[in-house]
């Protein structure tokens, strides 16, 4: 799968430029050891806010940027044209297509919303709702790690990334420990979009590190790890004819 297949992915300006990163005490590659971290981390990005200068995206962009630093491969939904959950019959809308396919290809994830009211926002929600715990086979968020993030208008809060840490529970995701929270983010970014040095940015590298570390230490056994009894019985249930139905002639 290559990018050239999505229409929706964002161009992270600037890859490379990390003006607020101290890169003497940078490792480069921080799960070195943990298991074979030769193949680049997969890591789908998703933001919260369509304003011109969103700062769910611009964090997004600088924890995209750090991932790249360790050694992932990143992806940034723009989620711009991406209609409600049943808006569309059978959520047929080539948006959603290319959410679920690039959640597919991830073997991780970062999730950053703004708060507001008090929580995550609906366009968050959206792209979380779209994405189900099973589709024609596929679990397209079981067992994949996630990273979670929340910017603010006001004082620190952790009502956002609260509550992303519920659903990523929910949609069977292993949620590292480690989590960013940047107050006033206003104030933690420059004219061009980049953030400031500070203890917020410090510690969204903390957490792009710990992601990849997570990732590469679960990744030989993720699917073990989420291999159900429930499931394995579902599916053989499908593939099995109900004999007894076709007994009576009611298959």
């Amino acid at each position: 799968m290559t990018d050239t297949e999505f229409a929706r992915l964002r161009m992270l300006p600037d890859p490379d430029s990390l003006p607020a990163l101290r890169r003497e005490h940078v490792v480069s590659r921080p799960a070195s050891g943990l298991a074979d971290d030769s193949a680049p981390a997969r890591i789908l990005l998703l933001y919260g806010s369509l304003r011109e200068r969103s700062f769910s995206r611009l964090a997004v962009e600088e924890a995209a940027r750090l991932l790249r630093l360790f050694g992932a491969e990143t992806r940034i939904f723009d989620p711009s044209d991406l209609p409600l959950p049943d808006q569309v019959k059978g959520d047929d809308h080539p948006a959603v297509h290319e959410l679920r396919a690039l959640s597919n290809w991830s073997e991780g994830q970062v999730w950053c919303s703004p708060e507001r009211h008090g929580a995550i926002t609906g366009l968050m929600k959206a792209q979380i709702d779209h994405l189900p715990l099973e589709l024609r086979g596929m679990r397209p968020t079981q067992g994949r790690t996630l990273a979670l993030m929340q910017v603010s208008g006001g004082s620190q809060s952790f009502n956002a990334v609260n509550s992303m840490r519920l659903l990523g529970r929910w949609m069977r995701m292993f949620t590292i420990p480690n989590q960013s929270s940047i107050a006033m983010a206003y104030k933690e970014f420059d004219e061009a979009g980049r953030m400031r040095p500070s203890a917020y940015y410090d510690r969204i590298v903390d957490v792009m590190e710990e992601l990849v570390r997570f990732t590469v230490l679960l990744r030989p056994h993720a699917a073990q790890l989420v291999d159900r009894y429930s499931e394995r019985k579902e599916t053989a249930d499908r593939a099995t004819p109900d004999l007894a139905a076709a007994a009576t002639g009611s298959a």
